[in-house]
């Protein structure tokens, strides 16, 4: 008879799952070291990843190319890549985490294609691809921040959402000629991320206005990240209640299991007692007392 193929563990997750998962699947749970090499690299990706933002507007608001700007992109293109291969390469099957990361990939390829590309004010092609590139690297910072969507991390997230609004402010007021004060940049942040358009203060120039694309997408994410937080939050409490009153029940159900036990193992010693008793008294002997049953 052949042998049944043994079924995956729960947790797992299969290939076409890993690479539907935005084009990014952390390290496999059987490969606990890799998983800490993930966590290592976490924050210098976001670093290098934010500092891919103000790059991109050197590039499109300056005539020349920025060579710093063209670093930065440089830089970030190596630490990303240097982080992939460093966890592919504790992992079980490397090349099944290079192939399950597909967006860190082509965003590999993006940073070290818009370090050597010219300006983005003298070819659309060029701003095209820097917008590509803007998109994948926003895509991956917001993704690298799920870790954060639990009980405890409301806090730290809502740190963070002020820090990011505080960024967008300062890129609007930057960017936009009717934002002179860093409040209104911050307003203009806000009610672009939240989607409200009061229209009070609208961008007005191309930069501002690719700015706020940006913005918008940068703010579904972050309160996508903040809103879920807080409902599990409040999931993970009810939870933690019918835990408790399950454990409570079964802990009585115990008890009287217990109680039921002990009761029949006094019941069995006693017929016991009875069945050896029966022969002697039935030869006229004396009926010599049996041992008490044993306690508990």
């Amino acid at each position: 008879m052949p042998r049944r193929p043994t079924p995956p563990a729960p947790d797992s997750q299969t290939f076409v799952d890993r690479v539907a998962s935005w084009g990014l699947s952390p390290a496999a749970a059987d490969s606990p070291q890799a998983r800490q090499v993930e966590q290592h690299w976490r924050w210098p990706i976001m670093m290098v990843l934010v500092c891919t933002i103000p790059a991109f507007y050197a590039e499109l608001l300056q005539p020349e190319p920025s060579r710093l700007a063209d670093m930065t992109y440089l830089v970030a293109a190596m630490v990303v890549g240097t982080a992939l291969a460093h966890v592919s390469w504790y992992t079980r099957h490397p090349v099944a985490h290079l192939l399950a990361n597909p967006t860190d990939l082509l965003l590999v390829l993006g940073l070290l294609a818009a370090a050597f590309l010219p300006g983005s004010r003298t070819s659309n092609l060029t701003l095209g691809l820097r917008l590509i590139v803007a998109f994948l690297t926003l895509l991956r910072m917001v993704w690298s921040q799920q870790h954060l969507v639990t009980r405890g991390g409301v806090a730290y997230l809502l740190t963070v959402s002020l820090g990011v609004l505080l960024a967008c402010g300062l890129g609007f007021w930057w960017l936009e000629p009717t934002t002179p004060t860093l409040a209104d940049g911050m307003w203009l942040a806000f009610t672009t991320a939240a989607t409200v358009g009061y229209g009070d203060v609208v961008p007005t120039t191309s930069a501002s206005k690719i700015f706020s694309v940006f913005v918008v997408l940068l703010g579904f994410g972050v309160l996508t990240l903040v809103t879920a937080a807080i409902a599990t939050k409040w999931v993970e409490t009810e939870e933690r209640l019918i835990e408790r009153e399950i454990i409570h029940d079964m802990r009585h159900e115990m008890t009287q299991l217990r109680h039921e036990l002990a009761a029949l193992r006094t019941e069995v010693n006693h017929c016991i007692a009875v069945r050896d008793a029966a022969p002697a008294q039935a030869a006229g002997q004396p009926v010599e007392p049996s041992a008490p049953p044993p306690a508990g």
